[in-house]
């Protein structure tokens, strides 16, 4: 190992304290809840979910415990509750949720870095990363998805690296 990737290694470790430092802009996420596994999304237009809850309220434990979990990162109001939404036990599920990071599966998602120098754009699809940074071009790893990793720690399987 080489100083310039012990230097990223340790900016990385710095940055993963930072998460207000990264705006997600979308994401695909399964999402094991007590029932069933659901698939998520969140996209400039909003949240979806496949569960029932979602599907009548608009809004669900599910999305709750995300937007809970990733909270300094989502630069966006969180859902308002609904009419009829049972909010006393959904808020109760979140919680829980946003603390069981083992029924969380990131598939993909798309995200801005905002960096010392620069804003870098980075993404993670098919278990593989992609930065627009120098480093990322030569090494095929930056500080940028190595604090990601740290972030998103077991919610997240990496396979490979795609350089841009």
């Amino acid at each position: 190992m080489d100083y310039g990737m012990i230097g990223k290694i340790e900016k990385a470790r710095r940055y993963a304290q930072e998460p207000e430092r990264i705006t997600l802009l979308s994401l695909k996420v399964d999402f094991r809840g007590d029932n069933n596994t659901y698939q998520m999304s969140m996209e400039e237009s909003g949240w979806h979910c496949t569960c029932p809850g979602f599907q009548t309220h608009h809004i669900c434990p599910h999305i709750m415990a995300m937007e809970k979990l990733l909270r300094p990162m989502l630069k966006r109001q969180p859902l308002p509750y609904a009419p009829g939404q049972n909010v006393v036990s959904d808020v109760e599920k979140a919680k829980r949720y946003a603390g069981e990071h083992d029924r969380i599966q990131f598939t993909a998602f798309h995200a801005d870095f905002q960096g010392t120098n620069d804003t870098h754009h980075f993404s993670f699809s098919d278990g593989a990363w992609s930065c627009n940074c120098d480093f990322f071009k030569s090494r095929g790893v930056c500080c940028h998805t190595m604090a990601m990793e740290r972030i998103l720690s077991g919610m997240i399987a990496v396979s490979t690296v795609v350089t841009q």
